[in-house]
């Protein structure tokens, strides 16, 4: 039997078919008869009965081709929604969620001005705004807006102007951690065949301490054992044995930046260092956490260890190749959320 794609005729024909189809079938012709009879797969007939028993002779009838239309919204409505996709998140705005989907904005949408728009529309709208999907940022709820504000307006441009005042250099250090069980990352495969990572079923890690300079300028150390203010002041002191002239260090709050024993060295070697704290969670507005990513990043994707010694070696290995590489040390500056730091 030749079969017909019935999408080709025109919605009122595709709409005469289906009910005459039900209609046959009510009457005692098997689905495979009538199938035969109109050309059309039994499938399709088992389709069309189903939808029928669902939703009745209205499941049956023609549906508009073409794009799906909805509201329009002028140009002043659409500034506002702009305007508060921008400045707010769903929930301040009554909604569900807490991201802008298309659904969330068509919410808000019908919310302002009852008018109510396919989330297709929706999606034509954001292009047309300027807006694309993004991964968004993760941000502590303990956050002050106000100390951030204050740091990128005030107290860094001051960092930036008294450290060019005494040739002083500035460094942006951080601590981060490697570990054997660490996500592998995404990988294409086919639907429905999982890909698998060979990896050593034991657990174990390393961690790294760093400091980036918007020169492209990078130190590191690799340790395993645990971070204290006796390490931290192993690593400060290798920092400016390397360094001819003073350092600016910006750090965050870890307890063990505050320590009394790293204040108390501070004070002794303050000819040659002086540090600086971020805001409080706020690990977004520090370059380093940029070379953190990176050495996530690759791990996850090139390289595994199959022991811990293995791992230090490796990492020790990917860091030197990034202190070489000024210009990608350089690219960690360029992230939006550290341009001020450039």
């Amino acid at each position: 039997m030749t079969t017909r794609d019935v999408r080709s005729l025109s919605p009122e024909a595709q709409e005469d078919i289906r009910k005459k189809a039900v209609k046959a079938v009510g009457e005692g012709e098997s689905a495979g008869r009538v199938a035969e009879l109109f050309g059309v797969s039994r499938q399709a007939v088992y389709n069309w009965l189903e939808a029928y028993e669902k939703g009745g002779e209205k499941s049956l009838q023609a549906k508009k081709k073409g794009r799906p239309k909805g509201g329009k919204l002028l140009p002043w409505q659409q500034a506002q929604i702009a305007k508060a996709v921008v400045h707010h998140h769903p929930e301040q705005m009554r909604l569900p969620g807490f991201l802008w989907t298309r659904d969330a904005v068509g919410g808000l949408i019908a919310q302002r001005f009852g008018v109510k728009m396919h989330r297709t529309n929706v999606g034509r709208y954001l292009k047309k705004w300027g807006f694309t999907p993004q991964k968004p940022v993760r941000r502590a709820y303990e956050q002050n807006p106000e100390a951030v504000s204050q740091w990128m307006n005030e107290t860094y441009p001051a960092i930036r102007r008294e450290a060019k005042a005494e040739g002083a250099e500035i460094h942006w250090q951080d601590e981060s951690g490697l570990r054997s069980d660490d996500a592998a990352g995404r990988s294409y495969g086919k639907r429905g065949r999982t890909p698998v990572i060979r990896a050593t079923g034991n657990r174990f890690g390393c961690s790294m301490i760093s400091t980036v300079t918007n020169l492209g300028t990078l130190r590191f150390m690799v340790y395993t054992c645990r971070f204290n203010g006796g390490l931290f002041l192993k690593f400060l002191e290798r920092l400016l044995k390397t360094v001819d002239r003073k350092v600016y260090l910006i750090v965050d709050g870890h307890p063990v930046h505050k320590a009394r024993k790293v204040q108390r060295w501070i004070l002794q070697n303050e000819t040659r260092i002086k540090l600086f704290r971020l805001p409080g969670y706020s690990p977004e507005l520090n370059p380093d956490e940029l070379l953190n990513q990176d050495v996530k990043k690759h791990f996850a994707q090139k390289e595994r260890a199959s022991t811990q010694k293995e791992m230090v070696r490796k990492t020790r290995s990917f860091l030197r190749s990034r202190q070489q590489d000024p210009q990608t040390v350089k690219a960690y500056f360029r992230d939006a959320h550290v341009r001020y730091a450039s």
